[in-house]
C-alpha cells in the first residue's frame, strides 16, 4: 500500500545533480506511469519509460536486480521489471568544451545539458553500481546496489585522470569490473570524442577504490601516438576466467586507410597492459563487426553485410583458434622480431609507440605469459582470423547474446528494427527458429542483451523500454504437434506430462520415448496407428485393441487408461498394443438426430495426461432403417455397420438377435452365409406391365417381387467355425400367412396432395419371385402437364414396407393435354392409345373412352394463320415461316405440300413442328411475282393463306456519310429500294459486320460501323437471307481517327451553352460529335429531374434523327448530359457545354467522335473542365422585379456584383451607373461572373437593342446601352434588361429611359439679365471645359483600349504558357526515355575535381613534366624531395604555419591564395580526415577573427585559403549527392532551358532571343519565323556518327530564321543527343549540304556571294534566305577548306546565341553584319509615316517595347516546374542529408555557441554563405562544372536569373519590390517567399537531426579519399606548391624556427632538406 507523504522539491545543483530517494507516493505514481502493458508471451514482463531514452542495462547476478541507465535517470528494477528505486542524474549545467567546474563563470558556454548514461557496471565484491555519464567529461560515480538513489562516491573536483567515459553520446564506451587480489579494477575502453578527450587513452586500467577512484594513475594505459590515426570504435567487452577481451573496429596506421575488425586480449591480473595483443577478425565476404558476445568456447560476432551494410552475417570464432592466433602473434613479436617463417611481417607493435618487436629467447612467451616491462607491447597481429558465416539476416544486427543449454548453443540476435531472432547453432550452420518484434518498429535493440542467472529469461533493452523475454517459450505450445513444429531446440514434448517443456523439466527425459525433440530423426508425436474393431454397437460392451508405436514404458505400479469420452477403462498393454473395454450402453452418448451413430474421442491416458487420441464410433442399427424409408432392409444390411435385417418384424439389429423362429438377412460384410446383403432383401423389382396409365380409365397394376419366402417360412441359420452352415426350417404360424389364403399386401401411390392405397394380392411364380396385383382403380388427378410420374411402393399389411430395388414410378397421362388438334392427336405415341374423338366437343381422348363411331380417322384440312415474311428476293432461298393448325402429322405429310405464289417451297425438317409450324425455303421467281401460300396434305383440300407473298428485288443506291473514322461508330445510312425484303438482313462494311439499328425501312437501312485495322476504302454489302447486294459505285472510306490537340475554354456555368472551340485533325470524319458530361447525382436529383431513358431511343421510318436527350440515367448512379457539336471544318469543332443539374458532382467530361472518346483534359493539354455555379441576380429596381429602372440615355452601365444572400444592408443603394446608381446584387453563387464565361460571350439586351459589354470582371460588368430607348420585345410595355450567359437568360427587370427635362417658363427679361451676367463667366470657363471634356473622353477611350489589350494579353500569356508547358513536358518525357539508354553526361570525378579546384582554366593547369632526364639527371632527386614535402604536409603545425605565413605576405594575392588552397586540396585528397581537421582549425581561427569585427561578413567572399578549402571540400563531399540526387533535376532544368531557347529565334549578332528570362537578352521585336524539320543524313558518307554502317535519316527541328551555324549546332545537338559534348565533332569542322535529288548538293554557309548587303549592312544567310523547304534532306560533311563561314576565324568564340563582333571599317569597306535586327535602331525622325492598320500596330508596339516583357512571363511559367524540382532536390530533407552538410552545420553551430553569437540571423548567414551561395549557386550558374555540355550565352543568362532568385531566397531580409525594381527580380517576386520558407525549413530540419559522429564522418571521408588516390598530377601539384613556398621561403623558415614545438620537431630543418633536393639549394645542413 502506497502512502502519501510530504515531498521535498527536486533541486539541481550547478555542478552535479542531487540524488533524491523517491518517497513512497512518488514511487507509486511512477509505478502507475511506467506500468508495463500486458505482453502476449506467458511469463513476460515489460518496463516502459516513454519520456526518456534508455542507454544501458546491467544485472546484479546474485540479486537478480536490474539497473537501467537512461538520459537523466537511473532505474532500479526487480527481476519482474517492477520499479524499485530511481535516481535523477540530470540535466546539469555543463559543456563538453570545459573541464568540470564549480562556478559557472569558469565556463561561459556552459548550458543545461542532458546527461546520457555512457557506462553502467556492477561490482559484486563491493556491492556497488558504477555509473558514468556524458557530462563533466564522462566522470563516474558509485551507488549502492540496494538503492541506486544513494550515492557512495562522487568526485567533487575530478582531475583529467578521472575522465572515464566519452563525453559525446554517439561514441561508445565499454568496460569490465575485473577482480584482483586486493580490490576490483575497472577496465574501460572508449572511442575518440570531443576536444578534451585527446589525452584520454582508448583503453585504461582504473582503480575502483583508494584515494582517487576511477583514476588510472600508476596503472596501465594504451598509449597512442596519434589519436586521429587510431580512432577505435568499441563494440563490446567480455571476460572469461583468465582474460578480458575487447572487440572493436579501427583504421590502421596511415598506410592502412580502410577500417577492420579486431579483438584484443588482456590478462585479468595484468594491471599494466603488458599482455595486450590484438588480431584482426574477418567474416568471409562481409563488412565490419557490429555486435559481439563471448559464449563458452566461442566468440560470436555479427558483421555488416549487403551492398550498403544494411544486412548482417553471424560468424563464430572458436576460442581455441583465437587464442592460438594471439599466441602466434605474441610469439613472433617476442622471439622473431614480428617476422613469420616467410620473412613477411606477421606481427608488429601498433598505435605509434616507440616499442618494437624484439628477439628474446624462445621460451619467453611461456616465461612471461602476461608480458613484462621488457616485452614489447601493444602487439597487433597482421594475419586475420577468418570464419565462414553461419547465418545471413536481412536486417542489420545491433546485439548478440548466447546460451549453452542442454548441450546446445542458442544465439539471440537483436536487429536495428526492434526484432529479436533466436538462432540454433549446430555444426557450421545457424537456423533462425523464431523471430518476434520486441520494441517499436525501427527502435534498435541495445547491445546490452542480458540473460538472467538461471538462463530462463532474456532482458532486452530498446530506446524506451525493457522487456523480459522467456528464453524458451515452451508452455505456449499447447500440443505435441505445435511443440515439435516450432523447431525450438530448447523445447520438447514430455509425453507422460503432456506438455511442451525444457528437457530438465521433464522428469523421465532420460528414458526412451519420454521426451521428444524436434531435431531427432523419426521424432513423431505418439499417435494411435490403428483400431480393431474400428467401431462398435452401442447396445453391448466389447474389447477394442489400439496400436500405438513408440509407447513409453511405465513402472510396474503404473497403468494406462482408455477414455471413451467421459468413460474410463483400464488399459492392458502388450508391446505397442493396448486393449480396452468399451463402455456400457447407458454410458454411451445418444446419437445426434438424423444420424445412425455417435463419435466420441478415444484417448490413451496416463494419470490425467492424454498420451494419444483418436475418434471412435458407436452405431445404432435401429436408427439405420429410419434414415432410408424407401428401402429399409437394403439400407440396413448394406450400411458400413455390422447390421442385420429381420424381415417379419421389420427390425434392423446387430449381431444375431432376430426373434426366435424368424429368418435373418445378414449384413453384406458377412462372408460365411448365403442370405446376406441388399440382394437377399424382400423387394419390389419393378412393374410387370406397362408403366403408362391413362387418366379416367380403370387400370390394373402388377409389380414383380422377389424374396418373399422370408414371409412364408422362418429359418434359423447357424455358422460353424469351418464356414459351413446348417439350416432348420419350420412352417410359419398360421396367423401370419395361412397356406392358400390371399396375402395381406397394399399398393401405395403418391399422387399430388394425396397418398392413395390399393389392396393387393400375391401371385406366386417359380423360384423366389412373385407378382403383386394391385386392385383396379380409375385415376383422376389434377394435371397441369401431359404426363405425371407417380411413385409407387408395396407394404405387407399397412406398415411393413417392401424395399424398392430402385425408384419406381407409374406415368399417368391425359390425351387431351398437349394435343390441341387432330394432327397432334394422331401424331401422339401409339402406345398411349389416343384418338381424335368427334363426340360432343372434338378432342383427343384415350381410345376406350371414345364411342366407336365418333373416332375421326381423317383430320380436317390445314389452316394457315400467319406467314412471315411477306417479301423475298427473286433468287429465292428465303426461309418462310407458316403458322397454323393441322399442318400434318409428320414431316412426310408436308414435304412436298407447300407452295408460295404458285412456286414450290421446300420445308426444313429440323424446323418443322407437328401440325403447328412449317419453315420452308422459297424457290426463285421473277421480280414482282405475288400470290398466297398453300399447304396441300394428301387428299385433303389445300389450306390457303389470306396474306400474299411478293418477290421483290432490293437495290442499294447510295451512302451517307461517305467516310468515317477508323475506330468505327459511324451511323451509316444505306439508301435504296425494297430494303424491307425478307425477315432478316445483315450489313457489312469491308468484311466487318455493321450492326443494323432497328427498324429497317423500305428505302433506308441504318447501321453502325465497327473498327477497321487500317484506313482505306471498304465495300458495303447487305445480305437479305441468303442473297447479298453490294454497293459498288460508292464504297465507304475509313479515315484516320480524329485527333484533338486543343480545346478551350475549360469552364462553364452549370446552365451550359458556352461555346467551346475544339481544334484537331480529321474532325470532319465524325458524323455526330458529342460533348458529354458524366455526373454523380444524389437521390434527390435523380428522383426529381432525371428519368431513366434509353441512351439510343428507337428510330422510326421517315422521321429525322433526334438530338440526344439532354440528360439520361446510366448505371451505377451516373448521369450523362450531352450536346451535339457542329463540324466547322476538318480542324475545328464548335461545341456547346451541356447544362447540368445543380447538386450533381462532376466525374468526367469527354468528346465522343463516333467510337473515339477523348477526355477534355487530354484534348486541352492537361486542363480539366470545370463547372461554375450559376449566377442568380437580383432585380435592378429596389422596388421589385416589375418596377422599371430609370436610365439616362448615353451613360455606360457600371454594374457591380456583390455576393450576399441577405437583403442589402442599411445605407447600401447599389452601384454607380453613369452618374446614377444601378443596384445589381447577387447571391454567393453569382460571385465570379467571369469564371464561367468571357466578356465576348456575354450578351446583354435591353428590349430589342443590345447593350455592348465593354468589360467583365469577377464583380463588375460594364456595358454601353443604346443611345435611344429600344423597342420592347415579347409585347411588353417597357424593354426588359436581360443578360445572356450561354443558356442562361437572366431578366433583371424593365428599363425606362429618362427624357431630357424641358426648360421651365422663365421671363425674357430675367433670361437676358442672367445671360449678360453669366456671359463673362461662360467666356472664361468655356475653353477650359471643352479642353477638359476632350481629354476626359480621350482618357476613357485610352483606358478602355489598354484594358482590352491587357485582358487579351493576359489570356494570350496564359494560353501560351499552357501550350509551351505541354510541348516541353512532351520533350522532357522523350528526353527521360533517351536518358534511360544513354544516361546523364556527368563528368568523371577527376575532370569534375579539376574544374572545381581550378575554375576558369580551359584545361588542367598542372601539366605533367616530361619523364626524360634533364641535364644533370636530377629527376629522381626532385621526386624524392617532393615526396618529403608531401610527408611534411602531414604535420599539422607545419601546414598551419605555412598557410598563415603565406597569407601574411603582402605580395600574396587573392588569386594566389585560392591557387594554393586548391593545390593543398589536391595534395591531401587521399587524407580527407586530416584535411577536414585543418579546415576545422582554420575555420575556428577565421571565426575568432570576424567575431571582433562583423560576424556577418564571415565566409561572404573567397578571400582566404580556408574559404577556398571549404569550397573544394564541399565539392568533394557532395559529388555523390550530385550524381544520385540533385544532378537529374539540375540537368533536366538545363535541357528544358536549352529546348525553350532553341524553339524561338536567336539573333546570332546581338545574342538576343525571343525566349529568355533575362530582360537584357530579350528580343523586343516581332520576328516572323516558321519551324522546319530537316532530314539529316547520318552515316559514313554524310559525316554522321562514327561506326554506323549505313546512312540513316534523323529528323532535326530548326527554324527558317536560323543562320547556317545555328542550324549546324541544333543538328549536332539532336543527332548526337546521347553523346557527351566533348566527344562530338566541332561545328566548325563540318559543312552543311542541302541534298536535292540525286546530284543536287549545295553547301550552305553564313556568308557567301548570295548574301544580301544594303547600306553597309550585310545580313547573315539563313534557311529562309536559301528557301530550304520543310522536310528537306541535308548532310553534315567534313570541311575541305577554311573559308566561307563567319565563325571559322573566331574558333569557339561564337556558338549559338553569342555575339559576333561587327567587322571593323577596314574590313569589307566598313560593312556591318546583322541577322534578325540591326544593332543600332533606326532614328525616330527618319521613319516613314505608316498608313495601314498593321503598320500603325507595329508603330504602337515600337512605342511600348515593354509589351514584349510578357515573353519573360511565358518563359517563366513554362520553366516553373523544373525550377521547383531543382530547388526541392537541393533543399529537401525527405532523403538523408549528406553527412558533410550536417557536419559543417554542426561545426558552425559549435563556433557560434563558442563565441557567444546568439543572433539567429548571423548563423543563418554563415550557413548560407558556406553551402548554398558557395556551392549550389555555383552549380546552378555553371552546369558545365558537373556535366559534359555546352552552355550558350542565352542559357547562361537564364541560369543567372534563376541563380539570383536562389540567392534572394537565402537572405533573411524581407524581399521588397517596387515599380523601379529590375524586371529580373520582379519575375520571381511571388515565389521567393515560398523558397525562403524552404530554406528555413531545410536549416531547421538539419539542426534537429541527430548529430554526425566522428566515426561516421571519418568513415565517409576515408571512402572519398579512395576516389582520387591515383591522381595523375599529384607531383606536379606539389611542384607548383613548392614554387609558392619558394617565393616566401625565408619567411616560412623563420616562422618555423620561432615556434618552440616546431623546433622540437625540426620542421625548418626538414623543409631545408626538401629545398636541397628540389632545387639543389645549399643549406646549413
Amino acid at each position: 500500500m502506497c502512502r502519501t507523504v510530504q515531498e521535498t522539491p527536486l533541486l539541481l545543483h550547478f555542478t552535479a545533480p542531487v540524488m533524491v530517494r523517491w518517497p513512497p507516493f512518488s514511487l507509486c505514481l511512477l509505478l502507475l506511469l511506467l506500468s508495463p502493458p500486458p505482453l502476449p508471451l506467458t511469463g513476460a514482463h515489460r518496463f516502459s519509460a516513454p519520456n526518456t531514452t534508455l542507454n544501458h542495462l546491467a544485472l546484479a547476478a546474485g540479486r537478480g536486480t536490474l539497473y537501467v541507465g537512461a538520459v537523466n535517470r537511473l532505474f532500479q528494477l526487480s527481476p519482474e521489471l517492477q520499479l524499485e528505486a530511481m535516481a535523477v542524474t540530470g540535466p546539469v549545467i555543463d559543456s563538453p568544451d570545459c573541464v568540470p567546474f564549480r562556478d559557472p563563470a569558469e565556463c561561459p558556454q556552459a548550458q543545461l545539458t542532458d546527461n546520457a548514461n555512457q557506462l553502467l557496471l556492477v561490482s559484486s565484491r563491493t556491492q556497488e553500481l558504477v555509473a558514468c555519464g556524458q557530462v563533466r567529461q564522462g566522470v563516474c560515480e558509485t551507488r549502492r546496489l540496494g538503492d541506486v538513489a544513494e550515492v557512495l562516491y562522487q568526485a567533487e573536483d575530478p582531475g583529467d585522470g578521472q575522465f572515464v567515459a566519452a563525453n559525446t553520446p554517439g561514441v561508445a564506451t565499454v568496460g569490465l569490473v575485473v577482480p584482483s587480489p586486493t580490490q576490483d579494477l575497472l577496465l574501460v575502453a572508449r572511442g575518440l570524442a570531443g576536444k578534451l578527450s585527446a589525452g584520454v587513452p582508448p583503453l585504461a586500467v582504473r582503480q575502483l577504490a583508494g584515494p582517487q577512484p576511477f583514476s588510472s594513475e600508476g596503472l596501465g594505459r594504451l598509449v597512442v601516438g596519434d589519436f586521429s590515426d587510431y580512432n577505435n570504435s568499441y563494440v563490446g567487452a567480455f571476460a572469461d576466467n583468465r582474460s578480458a577481451y575487447f572487440v572493436f573496429r579501427r583504421r590502421g596506421a596511415r598506410a592502412q586507410a580502410e577500417y577492420r575488425s579486431y579483438v584484443a586480449r588482456v590478462c585479468l591480473g595484468d594491471a599494466n597492459l603488458y599482455s595486450y595483443v590484438e588480431v584482426p577478425l574477418a567474416c568471409q565476404g562481409q563488412g565490419l563487426i557490429q555486435a559481439a558476445f563471448l559464449a563458452p568456447d566461442t566468440l560470436l560476432g555479427a558483421f555488416a553485410a549487403g551492398p550498403r551494410g544494411t544486412q548482417a552475417a553471424l560468424c563464430a570464432f572458436p576460442m581455441v583458434e583465437l587464442g592460438a592466433s594471439m599466441e602466434q602473434a605474441r610469439r613472433l613479436c617476442y622471439t622473431a622480431g614480428g617476422r613469420g617463417p616467410s620473412g613477411a611481417e606477421e606481427a608488429t607493435v601498433e598505435y605509434g609507440v616507440t616499442s618494437r618487436c624484439v628477439t628474446l629467447p624462445l621460451d619467453s612467451p611461456e616465461s612471461y605469459p602476461c608480458g613484462d616491462e621488457h616485452t614489447p607491447s601493444p602487439i597487433a597481429g597482421r594475419q586475420a582470423l577468418e570464419a565462414q558465416p553461419l547465418l545471413q539476416l536481412t536486417q542489420s544486427v545491433s546485439a548478440v547474446a548466447a546460451l549453452q543449454a542442454d548441450g546446445h548453443m542458442i544465439a539471440f540476435l537483436g536487429d536495428t528494427q526492434g526484432q529479436l531472432h533466436k538462432v540454433f547453432l549446430h555444426g557450421s550452420q545457424g537456423q533462425v527458429y523464431h523471430s518476434q518484434q520486441v520494441g517499436p518498429l525501427g527502435s534498435a535493440i541495445s547491445p546490452d542483451l542480458l540473460l538472467d542467472s538461471s538462463g530462463s529469461y532474456l532482458y532486452v533493452l530498446t530506446a524506451h523500454q525493457v522487456d523480459q523475454i522467456p528464453v524458451a517459450a515452451c508452455p505456449q505450445f499447447p500440443d505435441c504437434a505445435s511443440c515439435l513444429q516450432a523447431q525450438d531446440p530448447l523445447c520438447g514434448w514430455c509425453v507422460l506430462q503432456g506438455r511442451c517443456t525444457r528437457k530438465g523439466q521433464c522428469r523421465r527425459a532420460g528414458q526412451p520415448n519420454q521426451w521428444l525433440w524436434s531435431y531427432e530423426e523419426n521424432s513423431h508425436c505418439p499417435h494411435i496407428q490403428s483400431l480393431l474393431p474400428g467401431h462398435h454397437p452401442r447396445q453391448e460392451q466389447g474389447q477394442v485393441t489400439l496400436s500405438v508405436p513408440r509407447l513409453p514404458t511405465l513402472a510396474a505400479d503404473e497403468y494406462f487408461h482408455c477414455a471413451f469420452g467421459d468413460y474410463d477403462s483400464l488399459a492392458y498393454v502388450e508391446g505397442p498394443h493396448v486393449a480396452c473395454v468399451t463402455p456400457p450402453q447407458d454410458q454411451v452418448p445418444l446419437s445426434p438426430p438424423g444420424t445412425d451413430h455417435v463419435t466420441v474421442p478415444l484417448a490413451l491416458v496416463f494419470e490425467d495426461v492424454a498420451v494419444a487420441a483418436t475418434n471412435f464410433s458407436f452405431y445404432d442399427c435401429s436408427a439405420v432403417q429410419a434414415l432410408e424409408g424407401a428401402a429399409p432392409c437394403r439400407a440396413c444390411v448394406g450400411s458400413i455397420w455390422r447390421c442385420h435385417w429381420c424381415p417379419q418384424s421389420s427390425h434392423c439389429v446387430y449381431g444375431e438377435h432376430c426373434p426366435e423362429g424368424e429368418r435373418t438377412i445378414y449384413s453384406a460384410q458377412e462372408v460365411d452365409v448365403q442370405a446376406r446383403g441388399p440382394g437377399a432383401c424382400p423387394q419390389v423389382e419393378g412393374l410387370a406391365g406397362p408403366h403408362l396409365v391413362p387418366v379416367g380409365w380403370e387400370s390394373h397394376l402388377a409389380l414383380l417381387v422377389r424374396n418373399l419366402q422370408h414371409f412364408r417360412v422362418s429359418c434359423q441359420e447357424g455358422r460353424g467355425q469351418s464356414g459351413g452352415g446348417s439350416q432348420q426350417c419350420v412352417p410359419a404360424p398360421d396367423s401370419v400367412l395361412p397356406q392358400g389364403l390371399p396375402a395381406s399386401f397394399h399398393c401405395w401411390l403418391e399422387l399430388p396432395g394425396e397418398l392413395r392405397g390399393l389392396p393387393a394380392i400375391l401371385e406366386e411364380t417359380a423360384g423366389d419371385s412373385g407378382l403383386i396385383h394391385c386392385q383396379a382403380h380409375q385415376f383422376h388427378p389434377s394435371m397441369s402437364q401431359r404426363e405425371l410420374p407417380v411413385p409407387i411402393y408395396v407394404t405387407q399389411g399397412k406398415a411393413k414396407r417392401l424395399d424398392n430395388a430402385h425408384a419406381l414410378y407409374v406415368i399417368l397421362y391425359d390425351c387431351a393435354m398437349g394435343h390441341p388438334d387432330c394432327s397432334h392427336c394422331q401424331a401422339a405415341n401409339g402406345s398411349l392409345g389416343c384418338v381424335w374423338c368427334a363426340d360432343g366437343q372434338p378432342a383427343c381422348r384415350y381410345g376406350p373412352l371414345c364411342p366407336p363411331g365418333a373416332v375421326e380417322l381423317l383430320c380436317p384440312a390445314p389452316s394457315i394463320d400467319a406467314v412471315e415474311p411477306l417479301t423475298g428476293p427473286p433468287e429465292g432461298g428465303l426461309a418462310l415461316t407458316i403458322l397454323g393448325s393441322n399442318l400434318g402429322r409428320t414431316f412426310t405429310d408436308v414435304q412436298y405440300a407447300v407452295s408460295v405464289a404458285s412456286r414450290p417451297c421446300n420445308p426444313e425438317p429440323s424446323l418443322y413442328r407437328t401440325s403447328a409450324r412449317i419453315v420452308c425455303v422459297t424457290s426463285p421467281a421473277p421480280n414482282g411475282t405475288t400470290g398466297p401460300v398453300q399447304v396441300a396434305i394428301k387428299s385433303q383440300p389445300p389450306g390457303i393463306s389470306s396474306q400474299h407473298f411478293t418477290y421483290q428485288d432490293p437495290v442499294l443506291l447510295s451512302l451517307s456519310p461517305r467516310w468515317g473514322p477508323q475506330a468505327g461508330g459511324t451511323q451509316l445510312t444505306i439508301h435504296g429500294q425494297h430494303l424491307q425484303t425478307g425477315s432478316t438482313s445483315s450489313a457489312f462494311v469491308g468484311g466487318q459486320p455493321c450492326p443494323i439499328l432497328e427498324p429497317v425501312c423500305p428505302e433506308a437501312i441504318v447501321c453502325r460501323t465497327r473498327p477497321q485495322a487500317v484506313p482505306g476504302e471498304a465495300a458495303v454489302l447487305v445480305v437479305f437471307g441468303h442473297v447479298q447486294r453490294t454497293l459498288l459505285t460508292s464504297p465507304f472510306r475509313y479515315t484516320a481517327n480524329p485527333q484533338l490537340i486543343a480545346a478551350e475554354p475549360s469552364a462553364s456555368f452549370r446552365g451550359g451553352g458556352r461555346l467551346i472551340r475544339v481544334r484537331g485533325t480529321g474532325l470532319d470524319a465524325a458524323q455526330r460529335p458529342l460533348l458529354s458530361v458524366w455526373l454523380e447525382a444524389d437521390g434527390m436529383v435523380q428522383a426529381s429531374r432525371i428519368q431513366p431513358r434509353d441512351p439510343e431511343p428507337r428510330r422510326s421510318c421517315g422521321a429525322p434523327a433526334a438530338d440526344p436527350q439532354a440528360c439520361i440515367q446510366l448505371g451505377g448512379g451516373l448521369l450523362q448530359c450531352s450536346t451535339v457539336c457542329s463540324v466547322n471544318s476538318s480542324s475545328l469543332l464548335l461545341c456547346w457545354s451541356p447544362a447540368v443539374p445543380d447538386g450533381a458532382r462532376l466525374r468526367r467530361v469527354f468528346f465522343t467522335l463516333d467510337n473515339v472518346q477523348v477526355d477534355f483534359a487530354s484534348a486541352s493539354g492537361g486542363q480539366g473542365f470545370l463547372y461554375q455555379p450559376n449566377p442568380r441576380l437580383a432585380p435592378l429596381s429596389h422596388e421589385g422585379p416589375t418596377r422599371p429602372y430609370r436610365l439616362k440615355p448615353g451613360h455606360i452601365l457600371d454594374v457591380e456584383v456583390r455576393a450576399t444572400r441577405n437583403p442589402a444592408p442599411p445605407g447600401y443603394s447599389g452601384c454607380l451607373c453613369g452618374g446614377r446608381q444601378l443596384r445589381l446584387p447577387c447571391v454567393s453563387q453569382g460571385e465570379g461572373l467571369n469564371l464561367g464565361i468571357s466578356k465576348e460571350e456575354v450578351r446583354v439586351y435591353i428590349g430589342r437593342g443590345e447593350c455592348l459589354v465593354k468589360t467583365l470582371t469577377r464583380t463588375h460588368l460594364y456595358c454601353e446601352p443604346p443611345v435611344r430607348a429600344p423597342q420592347p420585345a415579347n409585347g411588353s410595355v417597357l424593354p426588359q434588361f436581360v443578360v445572356h450567359m450561354g443558356n442562361l437568360q437572366l431578366a433583371l427587370g424593365p428599363v425606362q429611359y429618362e427624357a431630357e427635362p424641358p426648360l421651365s417658363a422663365f421671363p425674357v427679361e430675367a433670361q437676358a439679365g442672367l445671360g449678360m451676367g453669366a456671359a463673362v463667366l461662360i467666356a472664361a470657363v468655356l475653353l477650359l471645359t471643352l479642353m477638359y471634356r476632350h481629354k476626359s473622353k480621350q482618357a476613357l477611350r485610352d483606358y478602355q483600349k489598354v484594358l482590352l489589350q491587357l485582358e487579351s494579353l493576359e489570356t494570350g500569356v496564359g494560353d501560351q504558357c499552357r501550350k509551351e508547358f505541354t510541348d516541353l513536358m512532351t520533350e522532357m518525357t522523350d528526353l527521360s526515355s533517351d536518358l534511360e539508354a544513354s544516361g546523364i553526361p556527368f563528368l568523371d570525378y577527376h575532370t569534375y575535381a579539376e574544374r572545381a579546384f581550378f575554375p576558369g582554366h580551359g584545361s588542367y593547369p598542372l601539366q605533367p613534366q616530361p619523364e626524360g632526364l634533364g641535364e644533370d639527371g636530377r629527376c629522381a632527386t626532385v621526386r624524392q624531395g617532393l615526396t618529403q614535402l608531401s610527408n611534411l604536409l602531414n604535420s599539422k603545425l607545419f601546414l598551419l604555419t605555412l598557410i598563415h605565413t603565406l597569407e601574411e605576405q603582402p605580395t600574396f594575392t587573392q588569386r594566389d591564395r585560392c591557387h594554393v588552397a586548391s593545390l593543398l586540396s589536391l595534395a591531401l585528397h587521399g587524407k580527407l580526415e586530416y584535411l577536414t581537421d585543418i579546415m576545422r582549425t582554420l575555420l575556428g581561427d577565421l571565426a575568432a577573427h570576424y567575431v571582433h569585427r562583423n560576424p556577418k561578413l564571415m565566409l561572404r567572399r573567397t578571400e582566404t585559403m580556408v574559404e577556398k578549402l571549404l569550397t573544394n571540400w564541399l565539392s568533394i563531399c557532395l559529388y555523390t549527392f550530385l550524381r544520385e540526387v540533385a544532378g537529374e533535376p539540375l540537368y533536366m532544368l538545363f535541357r528544358a532551358i536549352q529546348y525553350q531557347v532553341d524553339k524561338g529565334p536567336v539573333d546570332a549578332v546581338t545574342g538576343k532571343a525571343k525566349r529568355t528570362l533575362n530582360d537584357s537578352r530579350l528580343l523586343r521585336e516581332d520576328v516572323e519565323f516558321q519551324p522546319l524539320t530537316l532530314m539529316v543524313l547520318v552515316g559514313p558518307e554524310a559525316g554522321g556518327a562514327a561506326g554506323s554502317s549505313e546512312v540513316q535519316r534523323v529528323p532535326a527541328r530548326v527554324l527558317d530564321t536560323d543562320t547556317i551555324t545555328q542550324v549546324k549546332e541544333k543538328v549536332l545537338d539532336q543527332v548526337y543527343k546521347g553523346t557527351p559534348f566533348s566527344q562530338r565533332p566541332s561545328v566548325h569542322a563540318l559543312d552543311l549540304e542541302w541534298r536535292s535529288g540525286l546530284a543536287g548538293h549545295l553547301t550552305l554557309s553564313d556568308e557567301d556571294l548570295t548574301s544580301v548587303t544594303h547600306n553597309h549592312w550585310k545580313r547573315l544567310n539563313t534557311l529562309q534566305h536559301y528557301k530550304v523547304p520543310d522536310g528537306a534532306t541535308v548532310g553534315l560533311v567534313p570541311q575541305l577548306h577554311s573559308g566561307g563561314a563567319v565563325c571559322q576565324s573566331l574558333a569557339q568564340s561564337c556558338p549559338l546565341g553569342e555575339n559576333i563582333s561587327m567587322l571593323e571599317d577596314g574590313e569589307e569597306g566598313g560593312v556591318h553584319l546583322w541577322h534578325l535586327v540591326k544593332a543600332t535602331e533606326e532614328p525616330e525622325e527618319a521613319k516613314v509615316r505608316r498608313s495601314s492598320l498593321r503598320e500603325r500596330e507595329l508603330a504602337q508596339a515600337k512605342a511600348i517595347p515593354e509589351i514584349y516583357l510578357t515573353r519573360l512571363l511565358s518563359m517563366k511559367g513554362t520553366l516553373q516546374k523544373f525550377v521547383d524540382d531543382t530547388f526541392q532536390a537541393i533543399l529537401s530533407v525527405n532523403r538523408p542529408v549528406p553527412i558533410a552538410v550536417k557536419y559543417l552545420f554542426d561545426l558552425l553551430d559549435e563556433l557560434a555557441e563558442k563565441h557567444g553569437i546568439e543572433d539567429p540571423g548571423t548563423l543563418h548567414i554563415w550557413k548560407t554563405n558556406s553551402l548554398l551561395l558557395r556551392f549550389w549557386v555555383n552549380a546552378l550558374k555553371n552546369p558545365q562544372l558537373i556535366f559534359d555540355v555546352r552552355v550558350s550565352d542565352n542559357v547562361d543568362a537564364i541560369l543567372a536569373v534563376i541563380a539570383q532568385t536562389f540567392i534572394d531566397s537565402c537572405t533573411t531580409s524581407e524581399h521588397k519590390v517596387g515599380r523601379d525594381s529590375p524586371v529580373n527580380k520582379l519575375l520571381y517576386a511571388r515565389e521567393i517567399p515560398r523558397y525562403k520558407q524552404m530554406v528555413e525549413r531545410y536549416y531547421a530540419d538539419i539542426h534537429q537531426s541527430s548529430p554526425a559522429s566522428y566515426q561516421e564522418m571519418n568513415s565517409a571521408l576515408a571512402e572519398l579519399s579512395r576516389n582520387y588516390t591515383s591522381a595523375p598530377h599529384c607531383l606536379e601539384a606539389l611542384q607548383e606548391l613548392y614554387n609558392h613556398i619558394h617565393r616566401c621561403y625565408d619567411q616560412i623558415i623563420s616562422a618555423l624556427e620561432e615556434d618552440p614545438v616546431g623546433q622540437k620537431l625540426q620542421l625548418a630543418c626538414r623543409l631545408q632538406q626538401v629545398a636541397a633536393l628540389v632545387e639543389n639549394k645549399v643549406t646549413d645542413l
